[in-house]
């Protein structure tokens, strides 16, 4: 925080707040208002605190604005005060939790008409809800104090927000004895049995959702927090009134008792799968404790709910035969008449969930009832309904893994010499009564014909697939195997035959083609854990720096081939063919001049030798290149006797200015035995300004001094070169290096003469 270190500005709100008539407004007005209010601002927020204040900022956020108000400003202030009452300062909690008129001023939202504001409703339930967790005390006994405040919130229960603020008094409120008080309270005002009643046909579907919503996390809370505190000795009187079986009657009576209402069916639906959830606990570090199949109360089944629920059993079977109206619904391939509907679709989900429990007095009703078979007639009906398709596969694959119910009775075998077959009457229905063999057969062949005339894959392929892979997983192995193996065994000799063509021919290569050979195939169903990066195939070094690790493991690439079948020599003969065709334009044996790829010195050439000179657009400059051999026993600065091995290098950098560059490496080579000092320091050099197109260089070394200069002309192409030499007086570094001015190509190349140059002569030089 920058205020920390007293780096931040004076804010103006400080000046304003000097001022005597300030209004709460004007300082509402200011931008950084909410950061100076966390801040904690003294000034602020003993202004703030005033009583006046903080009854304004109550009637802002509970009073609803006018309608002549621009609609961006509107909301403007009851949304600052929200969160100037949210803020979490002290001061102003302490003000709002300990005045009962201004909580009276607060309440009073809710003695409103419904329905309520939302904004404001959300603004409400926020400043309530930090009042709850922070003066739990004093709010807690205020609205207990309140007689209607159960019946207002059922009253408004349809706004979201009271919604949240309902749940919020179950989860917020510390300590535990406190949390347990108001649990004792709400269920002595029958809040349980409130919600119940919203859910039915006669109120709207946003009362349904939101009722329904709320009995639902009233369950999930309240089995979590009963596997927190396992030392307590109450239980939570919420869950066990909803979970008794006079209110899940009354649920259930809602829904069938009356007109067919869909909002109000799946609401019910809802309820009861939250009833039905073998929760393991949300929260870390439980996890390794609570292995499947553990008694503790929070997470086992009721079974007053399903003696509430097995009578209804029909009802639900009547509703996937007869659903709610539903208009017809035109998709892209065809007319759905009528459509599955969110209905039919929780119906299915709550026979599966009924089917986890396995119970023996549920698998038998719904045998009789046949609702197995119903639901997989929808399967093959709805062939691209993918919601359908999946709860159809979780209801079979639950059918044909899990064990007997408890009270079901083995049967024995006629032949002693057998092991006793424990009957599960949900399989033997299963390939009986519904035929599942038979069903996936003549779907599976209605697809391959329907494919060969030009038609596409049907949509619940996929899932037929695993289906089939789920009965001859669980005939191999699993409580039922016995029991699969003989019921296969029964069917009709032309189907068994079939059933094994298909299970070892199209049903094997379906699986052969859709096995991944990827890493995370064999884990990408399964529940993440420790050992992920073993089962994943890679290990850490592998994604590490390339740097860092000397020991990769070269496994795969050890895998792969890099043989190639090909004819070697014959390539290489095609190659060698290829490239002597492509060069045998640059080949001319009988041609006298020079190789224009062999590398050579650019040197000088007197005016005499000269070429007629070439077009100046060329776009590349060419590099000289320096000669090897040097004559030792010669003087360097000897000036009647100009070295052809001096050098002159153009720099072809961007821009019009190009520069030549000399470079007499004698220099260089041969100063040993002038100077003494074995580490002789680098020439002395003065470069005179370039005045047209002269460039003027001195070089000395010890008594000797050289001017030389360099007169171009552009037109011609044509370059002057004049050399001086004189003793000196005193000691000096030498130079040898001069550029050219602007004007000169430097795209030309320098040849040397040949000729001595005196040290008073001029001789014409050449670009060329």
């Amino acid at each position: 925080m920058f205020w920390k270190f007293d780096l931040h500005t004076t804010s103006h709100i400080d000046t304003l707040l000097e001022k005597e008539d300030v209004t709460l407004t004007e300082v509402m007005d200011e931008e950084d208002v909410l950061q100076e209010c966390k801040a904690q601002n003294r000034k602020l927020v003993d202004f703030l605190v005033r009583p006046q204040c903080m009854e304004d900022l109550v009637t802002f956020i509970t009073r609803e604005p006018g309608n002549d108000m621009d609609e961006k400003l509107k909301y403007k202030y009851p949304n600052i005060s929200c969160e100037l009452l949210t803020s979490d300062v002290g001061q102003v909690n302490d003000r709002l939790g300990d005045d009962e008129s201004l909580l009276m001023k607060l309440y009073g939202f809710l003695q409103n008409e419904p329905p309520l504001n939302p904004l404001l409703a959300s603004f409400f339930s926020k400043v309530l809800s930090i009042l709850i967790s922070r003066k739990p005390d004093q709010i807690v006994e205020f609205l207990r104090k309140r007689e209607d405040f159960v019946d207002l919130m059922i009253k408004h229960i349809g706004t979201s927000a009271i919604m949240d603020l309902l749940l919020r008094m179950l989860t917020c409120i510390e300590p535990q004895q406190l949390r347990q008080d108001v649990l004792n309270w709400l269920n002595e005002e029958k809040v349980i049995q409130r919600l119940v009643d919203v859910v039915q046909p006669s109120q709207d579907e946003d009362r349904h959702s939101n009722a329904s919503q709320s009995l639902c996390e009233i369950i999930r809370l309240s089995r979590d927090q009963m596997f927190q505190v396992q030392g307590g000795s109450e239980t939570d009187p919420l869950l066990a009134t909803l979970e008794k079986q006079e209110t899940v009657e009354q649920l259930l009576s809602n829904i069938f008792d009356k007109e067919k209402n869909d909002s109000a069916i799946v609401s019910v639906i809802q309820i009861l799968l939250t009833l039905f959830e073998t929760r393991r606990p949300a929260f870390e570090g439980h996890l390794e404790s609570c292995p499947p199949g553990m008694n503790h109360p929070s997470f086992s089944i009721n079974l007053s709910v399903l003696e509430a629920v097995k009578p209804r059993l029909k009802d639900f079977h009547q509703l996937l035969l007869e659903p709610p109206k539903k208009n017809v619904m035109k998709t892209t391939w065809g007319v759905l008449d009528p459509p599955v509907g969110n209905t039919r679709l929780n119906v299915v989900r709550l026979v599966a969930s009924l089917l986890q429990t396995n119970t023996h007095i549920i698998n038998t009703e719904l045998i009789d009832l046949n609702t197995v078979g119903v639901i997989l007639d929808m399967y093959f009906k709805y062939i691209w309904n993918n919601f359908l398709h999946i709860q159809v596969e979780i209801c079979t694959a639950m059918i044909l893994a899990m064990p007997p119910a408890l009270n079901s009775h083995p049967q024995i075998n006629q032949d002693g010499d057998q092991e006793p077959i424990r009957e599960n009457h949900l399989v033997k229905h299963l390939f009986q009564k519904c035929q599942l063999i038979q069903r996936i057969l003549d779907a599976w062949a209605s697809n391959e014909k329907e494919q060969a005339e030009g038609g596409r894959r049907r949509g619940y392929m996929g899932h037929l697939t695993r289906i089939a892979n789920s009965i001859v997983h669980n005939s191999d192995k699993g409580p039922n195997s016995t029991l699969i193996q003989q019921l296969i065994s029964e069917l009709q000799e032309d189907i068994r035959e079939r059933w094994e063509t298909f299970t070892s021919g199209p049903l094997a290569d379906t699986n052969k083609k859709n096995t991944v050979d990827l890493a995370f195939s064999d884990y990408q169903m399964q529940q993440m854990t420790s050992n992920f990066i073993e089962q994943f195939g890679f290990n850490d070094e592998e994604f590490a720096d390339q740097d860092d690790v000397v020991d990769i493991p070269f496994d795969r690439i050890s895998d792969i081939n890099f043989s190639l079948n090909t004819n070697e020599s014959a390539n290489i003969a095609l190659f060698e063919a290829c490239c002597k065709e492509k060069i045998q334009q640059f080949e001319d044996t009988g041609s006298d001049e020079e190789d224009i790829w062999d590398e050579k010195d650019v040197t000088f050439a007197p005016e005499a030798q000269r070429r007629r000179p070439r077009s100046s657009g060329s776009t590349d400059s060419e590099e000289s290149t320096d000669s090897e051999e040097e004559d030792a026993k010669q003087d360097p600065f000897e000036g009647s006797n100009s070295n052809p091995d001096d050098r002159m290098e153009i720099d072809s950098s961007e821009g019009k200015q190009r520069s030549v560059v000399f470079f007499p490496e004698r220099y260089y080579h041969h100063t040993s035995h002038l100077n003494p000092n074995p580490n002789p320091r680098p020439p002395n050099k003065s470069l005179e300004e370039p005045v047209g197109d002269r460039i003027t260089e001195t070089v000395t070394n010890g008594s000797m001094k050289e001017t030389v200069s360099l007169t171009v002309d552009a037109k011609t192409e044509t370059a002057v070169f004049k050399s001086e030499e004189e003793k000196l007086s005193t000691s000096e570094d030498m130079s040898a290096k001069f550029s050219m001015a602007e004007g000169a190509d430097p795209e030309r190349s320098l040849l040397p003469s040949g000729q001595p140059a005196s040290s008073h002569q001029k001789q014409r030089w050449e670009l060329l």
